[in-house]
């Protein structure tokens, strides 16, 4: 388990596009959390949209984990955790639109 956190701190010369892509990426997911969340309103969000980026990031995960664990891992794990914060606050907030 050390190994894995040792290793996943350090960062190889091929991640630095693909830490760029995710951090592009994940900029953009706190300001639509923070948005669905105080405005309580999913009118335009896609669930398939939703559930295919998570889709994105997990297979993003599992490739780090079988072939280059570097920093850039935690980045997926970020940006799953935001996306799925959002995909829960799509489904939570949904369902209580169709109560009404």
């Amino acid at each position: 388990m050390l190994d894995f956190l040792i290793q996943s701190f350090q960062f190889k010369s091929m991640s630095f596009f693909e830490a760029g892509m995710l951090i592009c990426f994940g900029a953009s997911w706190p300001f639509a959390v923070m948005k669905t969340y105080k405005s309580k309103n999913v009118k335009g969000k896609s669930r398939l949209f939703l559930t295919l980026i998570i889709l994105g990031y997990i297979c993003g995960i599992i490739n780090k984990i079988l072939n280059s664990v570097d920093i850039v891992f935690w980045l997926y794990i970020i940006n799953l955790l935001l996306v799925s914060t959002d995909f829960a606050f799509c489904l939570m907030y949904r369902n209580r639109e169709e109560q009404k």
